[in-house]
Protein backbone atom coordinates (compact mmCIF):
# COMPACT_ATOMS: atom_id res chain seq x y z
CA UNK A 1 0.00 0.00 0.00
CA UNK A 2 1.28 3.30 -0.76
CA UNK A 3 1.16 5.61 2.12
CA UNK A 4 -0.79 8.79 0.64
CA UNK A 5 -3.88 6.00 -0.04
CA UNK A 6 -6.52 6.81 2.07
CA UNK A 7 -8.71 4.38 4.09
CA UNK A 8 -12.62 4.33 5.01
CA UNK A 9 -13.18 2.29 8.02
CA UNK A 10 -17.01 1.72 7.97
CA UNK A 11 -18.37 1.08 11.62
CA UNK A 12 -16.53 1.87 14.33
CA UNK A 13 -17.19 -0.86 17.35
CA UNK A 14 -14.28 -2.83 18.00
CA UNK A 15 -13.33 -4.11 15.57
CA UNK A 16 -13.67 -1.20 13.12
CA UNK A 17 -11.41 0.75 15.87
CA UNK A 18 -8.73 -1.64 16.27
CA UNK A 19 -8.28 -1.69 12.41
CA UNK A 20 -8.26 1.89 12.09
CA UNK A 21 -5.88 2.06 15.04
CA UNK A 22 -3.33 -0.02 14.43
CA UNK A 23 -3.23 1.53 10.71
CA UNK A 24 -3.18 4.54 12.26
CA UNK A 25 -0.05 3.94 14.47
CA UNK A 26 1.71 2.52 10.98
CA UNK A 27 0.89 6.05 9.45
CA UNK A 28 -1.66 5.08 7.31
CA UNK A 29 -4.28 7.92 6.58
CA UNK A 30 -7.70 6.57 8.31
CA UNK A 31 -11.35 8.30 7.90
CA UNK A 32 -13.61 6.41 10.69
CA UNK A 33 -17.39 6.20 9.48
CA UNK A 34 -19.80 5.47 11.50
CA UNK A 35 -24.14 5.43 11.08
CA UNK A 36 -24.36 6.17 14.83
CA UNK A 37 -21.40 6.95 17.35
CA UNK A 38 -18.17 5.22 18.21
CA UNK A 39 -18.63 1.84 20.16
CA UNK A 40 -22.14 2.79 21.54
CA UNK A 41 -24.12 -0.28 18.46
CA UNK A 42 -23.34 -3.84 19.01
CA UNK A 43 -20.16 -3.30 20.85
CA UNK A 44 -21.81 -1.89 24.17
CA UNK A 45 -24.82 -4.34 24.18
CA UNK A 46 -22.48 -7.25 24.14
CA UNK A 47 -21.66 -9.52 27.04
CA UNK A 48 -18.20 -8.21 26.55
CA UNK A 49 -16.38 -11.97 27.56
CA UNK A 50 -12.28 -12.14 25.97
CA UNK A 51 -12.09 -16.08 26.20
CA UNK A 52 -11.34 -18.83 23.77
CA UNK A 53 -13.03 -21.35 25.98
CA UNK A 54 -16.18 -21.24 23.92
CA UNK A 55 -14.62 -21.52 20.43
CA UNK A 56 -13.75 -25.17 20.50
CA UNK A 57 -15.87 -26.32 17.17
CA UNK A 58 -13.30 -25.82 14.91
CA UNK A 59 -9.38 -25.71 16.33
CA UNK A 60 -7.99 -23.02 13.66
CA UNK A 61 -11.00 -21.07 15.49
CA UNK A 62 -9.88 -21.31 18.88
CA UNK A 63 -6.50 -20.55 17.94
CA UNK A 64 -7.85 -17.18 16.28
CA UNK A 65 -9.73 -16.17 19.88
CA UNK A 66 -6.76 -17.57 21.64
CA UNK A 67 -4.25 -14.99 19.75
CA UNK A 68 -7.03 -12.46 20.44
CA UNK A 69 -6.72 -12.92 24.06
CA UNK A 70 -3.18 -12.52 24.22
CA UNK A 71 -3.69 -9.28 21.81
CA UNK A 72 -5.69 -8.26 24.54
CA UNK A 73 -3.19 -8.33 26.64
CA UNK A 74 -0.85 -6.56 24.59
CA UNK A 75 -2.84 -3.80 23.85
CA UNK A 76 -3.45 -3.42 27.44
CA UNK A 77 0.20 -3.00 27.53
CA UNK A 78 0.59 -0.94 24.88
CA UNK A 79 -2.95 1.81 25.97
CA UNK A 80 -2.95 1.07 29.55
CA UNK A 81 -5.89 -1.12 31.00
CA UNK A 82 -7.81 2.30 32.90
CA UNK A 83 -11.06 1.51 32.80
CA UNK A 84 -11.71 -0.93 29.73
CA UNK A 85 -9.62 -3.83 30.50
CA UNK A 86 -10.70 -6.98 33.47
CA UNK A 87 -8.34 -10.29 33.42
CA UNK A 88 -10.42 -11.58 36.46
CA UNK A 89 -11.32 -15.41 34.88
CA UNK A 90 -14.91 -17.28 33.78
CA UNK A 91 -16.52 -19.23 35.60
CA UNK A 92 -18.81 -21.81 34.44
CA UNK A 93 -21.71 -24.51 35.91
CA UNK A 94 -24.32 -26.54 34.85
CA UNK A 95 -27.24 -27.67 36.39
CA UNK A 96 -28.01 -31.35 34.72
CA UNK A 97 -25.75 -34.18 34.17
CA UNK A 98 -25.72 -34.10 30.81
CA UNK A 99 -25.08 -30.27 30.87
CA UNK A 100 -22.21 -31.35 33.74
CA UNK A 101 -20.77 -34.14 31.34
CA UNK A 102 -20.53 -31.63 28.14
CA UNK A 103 -18.75 -28.68 30.48
CA UNK A 104 -15.88 -31.45 31.75
CA UNK A 105 -15.45 -33.16 28.00
CA UNK A 106 -14.96 -29.02 27.16
CA UNK A 107 -12.80 -28.64 30.23
CA UNK A 108 -10.47 -31.61 29.58
CA UNK A 109 -10.38 -31.15 25.62
CA UNK A 110 -9.38 -27.12 26.42
CA UNK A 111 -6.54 -28.53 28.85
CA UNK A 112 -5.06 -30.93 26.20
CA UNK A 113 -4.48 -27.95 23.89
CA UNK A 114 -2.62 -26.02 26.69
CA UNK A 115 -5.62 -23.99 27.86
CA UNK A 116 -5.38 -23.10 31.29
CA UNK A 117 -8.16 -24.39 33.21
CA UNK A 118 -8.82 -24.81 36.98
CA UNK A 119 -11.44 -26.76 39.07
CA UNK A 120 -13.33 -25.94 42.41
CA UNK A 121 -16.37 -27.18 44.27
CA UNK A 122 -19.30 -24.77 44.28
CA UNK A 123 -17.64 -24.72 48.60
CA UNK A 124 -14.41 -23.27 47.47
CA UNK A 125 -15.75 -21.14 44.49
CA UNK A 126 -17.72 -19.17 47.42
CA UNK A 127 -14.87 -19.46 50.25
CA UNK A 128 -11.69 -17.97 47.33
CA UNK A 129 -13.73 -16.36 44.23
CA UNK A 130 -17.24 -14.91 44.27
CA UNK A 131 -18.82 -14.99 48.41
CA UNK A 132 -22.33 -13.73 47.42
CA UNK A 133 -23.38 -16.64 44.54
CA UNK A 134 -25.49 -19.74 45.44
CA UNK A 135 -24.59 -23.39 44.57
CA UNK A 136 -24.16 -26.35 45.77
CA UNK A 137 -21.16 -27.06 48.26
CA UNK A 138 -20.04 -29.72 46.27
CA UNK A 139 -21.03 -28.52 42.53
CA UNK A 140 -18.10 -28.80 40.05
CA UNK A 141 -17.12 -25.25 38.96
CA UNK A 142 -14.62 -24.71 35.73
CA UNK A 143 -12.75 -22.07 36.27
CA UNK A 144 -10.79 -20.59 33.40
CA UNK A 145 -8.34 -17.84 35.23
CA UNK A 146 -6.63 -16.29 31.37
CA UNK A 147 -10.39 -15.50 30.73
CA UNK A 148 -11.43 -11.59 31.10
CA UNK A 149 -14.62 -8.92 30.16
CA UNK A 150 -14.36 -5.72 28.80
CA UNK A 151 -15.75 -2.88 28.84
CA UNK A 152 -16.03 -2.22 24.95
CA UNK A 153 -16.98 1.54 24.56
CA UNK A 154 -14.63 2.79 26.74
CA UNK A 155 -11.87 0.84 24.79
CA UNK A 156 -13.72 1.79 21.45
CA UNK A 157 -12.73 5.47 22.93
CA UNK A 158 -9.23 4.68 23.59
CA UNK A 159 -8.37 3.76 20.46
CA UNK A 160 -10.50 6.02 18.29
CA UNK A 161 -9.07 8.24 20.29
CA UNK A 162 -5.30 7.66 20.20
CA UNK A 163 -6.03 7.36 15.98
CA UNK A 164 -7.29 10.95 15.95
CA UNK A 165 -4.88 12.10 17.87
CA UNK A 166 -2.34 10.54 15.18
CA UNK A 167 -4.39 12.34 12.02
CA UNK A 168 -7.66 9.63 11.59
CA UNK A 169 -10.61 11.57 10.62
CA UNK A 170 -13.66 10.59 12.31
CA UNK A 171 -17.48 11.24 10.92
CA UNK A 172 -20.07 9.86 13.64
CA UNK A 173 -23.51 9.89 12.70
CA UNK A 174 -23.36 9.42 8.92
CA UNK A 175 -24.74 6.47 7.39
CA UNK A 176 -22.64 5.08 3.86
CA UNK A 177 -25.04 5.55 0.82
CA UNK A 178 -22.75 4.35 -1.77
CA UNK A 179 -19.40 2.96 -2.50
CA UNK A 180 -18.08 4.22 -5.98
CA UNK A 181 -15.84 1.58 -8.38
CA UNK A 182 -13.69 2.91 -10.79
CA UNK A 183 -13.33 1.84 -14.52
CA UNK A 184 -10.71 -0.63 -13.03
CA UNK A 185 -12.73 -2.00 -10.48
CA UNK A 186 -11.48 -0.90 -8.01
CA UNK A 187 -12.43 1.30 -4.80
CA UNK A 188 -12.67 5.24 -5.79
CA UNK A 189 -15.42 7.07 -3.56
CA UNK A 190 -17.50 6.69 0.14
CA UNK A 191 -20.80 8.66 -0.39
CA UNK A 192 -22.15 9.56 3.20
CA UNK A 193 -26.20 10.19 4.38
CA UNK A 194 -25.19 14.03 4.74
CA UNK A 195 -24.47 14.54 1.11
CA UNK A 196 -20.48 14.44 1.05
CA UNK A 197 -18.32 12.35 -1.05
CA UNK A 198 -14.78 11.14 0.30
CA UNK A 199 -12.33 10.06 -2.24
CA UNK A 200 -10.80 7.32 -0.81
CA UNK A 201 -8.77 4.29 -2.06
CA UNK A 202 -9.48 0.97 0.23
CA UNK A 203 -12.89 0.65 2.04
CA UNK A 204 -12.63 -1.61 5.16
CA UNK A 205 -16.05 -2.88 5.87
CA UNK A 206 -16.46 -3.80 9.99
CA UNK A 207 -19.93 -2.64 9.68
CA UNK A 208 -21.41 -5.03 12.29
CA UNK A 209 -24.72 -6.25 11.67
CA UNK A 210 -25.01 -4.07 8.63
CA UNK A 211 -21.81 -5.07 6.82
CA UNK A 212 -23.92 -7.20 4.54
CA UNK A 213 -25.81 -4.11 3.45
CA UNK A 214 -22.61 -2.70 2.59
CA UNK A 215 -20.83 -5.23 0.83
CA UNK A 216 -23.91 -4.94 -0.99
CA UNK A 217 -22.72 -1.28 -2.41
CA UNK A 218 -20.17 -2.86 -4.31
CA UNK A 219 -22.70 -5.95 -5.74
CA UNK A 220 -21.03 -8.52 -3.40
CA UNK A 221 -23.27 -10.64 -1.55
CA UNK A 222 -22.35 -11.74 2.01
CA UNK A 223 -24.46 -13.98 3.28
CA UNK A 224 -24.95 -13.27 7.59
CA UNK A 225 -27.34 -14.82 10.27
CA UNK A 226 -30.12 -12.87 11.91
CA UNK A 227 -30.03 -14.01 14.98
CA UNK A 228 -30.75 -10.87 17.84
CA UNK A 229 -29.75 -10.85 21.42
CA UNK A 230 -31.43 -9.08 24.27
CA UNK A 231 -28.79 -7.76 26.98
CA UNK A 232 -29.99 -5.83 30.66
CA UNK A 233 -27.64 -3.74 32.85
CA UNK A 234 -28.58 -3.93 36.49
CA UNK A 235 -27.64 -0.94 38.60
CA UNK A 236 -26.20 -1.76 42.35
CA UNK A 237 -23.93 -0.90 44.37
CA UNK A 238 -21.78 -2.44 45.70
CA UNK A 239 -21.42 -5.10 42.64
CA UNK A 240 -21.65 -8.11 44.03
CA UNK A 241 -20.13 -10.29 41.35
CA UNK A 242 -15.92 -9.49 40.46
CA UNK A 243 -15.71 -11.81 37.47
CA UNK A 244 -17.96 -13.21 34.17
CA UNK A 245 -19.85 -16.26 34.84
CA UNK A 246 -22.18 -18.40 33.28
CA UNK A 247 -24.00 -20.34 35.44
CA UNK A 248 -27.23 -22.11 34.38
CA UNK A 249 -29.81 -20.10 32.80
CA UNK A 250 -28.02 -17.04 32.89
CA UNK A 251 -24.48 -14.82 32.02
CA UNK A 252 -23.63 -12.29 34.67
CA UNK A 253 -20.63 -10.04 34.66
CA UNK A 254 -19.25 -6.87 35.89
CA UNK A 255 -19.97 -3.75 33.87
CA UNK A 256 -18.11 -1.23 36.82
CA UNK A 257 -18.20 -0.31 39.95
CA UNK A 258 -22.36 -0.06 40.10
CA UNK A 259 -24.05 -2.38 37.61
CA UNK A 260 -24.17 -5.76 36.55
CA UNK A 261 -24.97 -7.22 32.48
CA UNK A 262 -27.12 -10.00 32.02
CA UNK A 263 -27.85 -12.26 29.04
CA UNK A 264 -29.10 -15.03 28.33
CA UNK A 265 -29.62 -17.70 25.47
CA UNK A 266 -32.46 -18.67 26.84
CA UNK A 267 -33.97 -15.81 26.81
CA UNK A 268 -32.67 -14.50 23.33
CA UNK A 269 -35.42 -17.45 21.90
CA UNK A 270 -37.87 -15.35 23.08
CA UNK A 271 -37.25 -11.95 20.95
CA UNK A 272 -39.52 -13.62 18.28
CA UNK A 273 -42.62 -13.91 20.31
CA UNK A 274 -43.48 -10.75 20.35
CA UNK A 275 -42.54 -10.58 23.97
CA UNK A 276 -41.61 -6.91 25.25
CA UNK A 277 -38.25 -6.49 26.03
CA UNK A 278 -39.03 -5.10 29.49
CA UNK A 279 -40.53 -8.33 30.28
CA UNK A 280 -37.69 -9.76 28.82
CA UNK A 281 -35.38 -7.79 31.30
CA UNK A 282 -37.39 -9.11 34.34
CA UNK A 283 -37.11 -12.64 33.09
CA UNK A 284 -33.02 -12.10 33.21
CA UNK A 285 -33.49 -9.86 36.59
CA UNK A 286 -35.45 -13.09 38.18
CA UNK A 287 -32.87 -15.86 36.79
CA UNK A 288 -29.74 -13.59 37.78
CA UNK A 289 -31.39 -13.41 41.67
CA UNK A 290 -31.30 -16.99 41.84
CA UNK A 291 -27.86 -17.05 41.40
CA UNK A 292 -26.81 -14.06 43.36
CA UNK A 293 -29.84 -13.12 45.94
CA UNK A 294 -28.41 -9.63 46.02
CA UNK A 295 -28.98 -8.73 42.77
CA UNK A 296 -32.76 -8.91 43.80
CA UNK A 297 -32.54 -5.40 45.58
CA UNK A 298 -31.39 -4.05 42.31
CA UNK A 299 -32.76 -2.43 39.19
CA UNK A 300 -33.15 -2.70 35.69
CA UNK A 301 -31.65 0.08 34.22
CA UNK A 302 -31.11 -0.36 30.30
CA UNK A 303 -32.18 -3.28 28.38
CA UNK A 304 -31.51 -3.54 24.51
CA UNK A 305 -32.06 -5.55 21.85
CA UNK A 306 -29.41 -6.09 18.93
CA UNK A 307 -28.66 -8.07 15.76
CA UNK A 308 -25.04 -9.97 15.98
CA UNK A 309 -22.86 -9.68 13.44
CA UNK A 310 -22.39 -13.12 12.82
CA UNK A 311 -21.50 -14.47 8.70
CA UNK A 312 -23.93 -17.37 7.71
CA UNK A 313 -21.31 -19.97 8.48
CA UNK A 314 -20.83 -18.50 12.02
CA UNK A 315 -17.02 -17.74 11.71
CA UNK A 316 -15.71 -14.28 10.51
CA UNK A 317 -15.09 -13.02 7.34
CA UNK A 318 -11.74 -11.18 7.12
CA UNK A 319 -9.46 -10.09 4.12
CA UNK A 320 -9.62 -8.98 0.80
CA UNK A 321 -12.09 -9.76 -1.52
CA UNK A 322 -9.73 -10.05 -4.51
CA UNK A 323 -12.66 -9.27 -7.25
CA UNK A 324 -12.59 -5.77 -6.00
CA UNK A 325 -9.11 -4.19 -5.22
CA UNK A 326 -9.51 -1.60 -2.46
CA UNK A 327 -12.08 -3.56 -0.34
CA UNK A 328 -12.08 -5.41 2.85
CA UNK A 329 -13.99 -7.10 4.86
CA UNK A 330 -14.01 -7.44 9.05
CA UNK A 331 -17.11 -8.81 10.17
CA UNK A 332 -17.19 -11.32 12.74
CA UNK A 333 -19.27 -12.52 15.75
CA UNK A 334 -16.82 -12.31 19.19
CA UNK A 335 -15.63 -9.28 18.30
CA UNK A 336 -14.97 -8.05 22.10
CA UNK A 337 -12.57 -11.49 21.61
CA UNK A 338 -10.93 -10.91 18.14
CA UNK A 339 -11.19 -7.51 17.46
CA UNK A 340 -7.72 -6.19 18.48
CA UNK A 341 -6.06 -9.68 16.92
CA UNK A 342 -8.32 -9.22 13.92
CA UNK A 343 -7.26 -5.27 13.80
CA UNK A 344 -3.81 -6.89 13.61
CA UNK A 345 -3.63 -9.15 11.11
CA UNK A 346 -6.11 -6.84 8.58
CA UNK A 347 -3.98 -3.78 9.11
CA UNK A 348 -0.48 -5.95 8.32
CA UNK A 349 -2.04 -7.51 4.97
CA UNK A 350 -3.38 -3.74 3.86
CA UNK A 351 -0.14 -2.19 4.43
CA UNK A 352 2.04 -5.36 3.56
CA UNK A 353 -0.32 -7.38 1.21
CA UNK A 354 1.20 -10.44 3.32
CA UNK A 355 -1.84 -12.59 4.55
CA UNK A 356 -1.66 -14.18 8.00
CA UNK A 357 -2.57 -18.29 7.90
CA UNK A 358 -4.36 -17.65 11.13
CA UNK A 359 -7.48 -16.21 9.12
CA UNK A 360 -6.83 -18.95 6.27
CA UNK A 361 -10.11 -20.63 6.87
CA UNK A 362 -11.90 -17.39 7.59
CA UNK A 363 -11.29 -15.38 4.46
CA UNK A 364 -14.10 -13.62 2.77
CA UNK A 365 -13.67 -15.60 -0.43
CA UNK A 366 -15.50 -18.71 1.01
CA UNK A 367 -18.81 -16.60 0.48
CA UNK A 368 -18.68 -16.85 -3.97
CA UNK A 369 -19.55 -12.93 -5.30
Amino acid sequence: MKRSERIAVIGVGIVGASVGWNLSRHGAEVVFIDAGRPGEGVTNWSFSWVNASNKTARKSYFDLNAAGMAAHRELAGNIGPDSWWHPTGHLRWADDPAAETKLLETAELLAGWDYRVEMYTGAEVRSRLEPALTMPDELPVVFYPDEAWVHGRHLVGRLVGQAVASGAEIRSGNAVSDIGIGADGSIRTVALSDGSRLDVDIVVNAAGPSASHVAGLIARHLPMRREPGVVTRIDCAPVPVHRAMHAPHIEIRPDGDTSVVLHSREIDALIDTGKDPAHLARLLHESARHVVPELGNSRIAETRIVDRPIPADGFPSVGAVPSVPGYYEAVSHSGITLGPVIGQLLASEILSGKRDELLADFRPERFPS
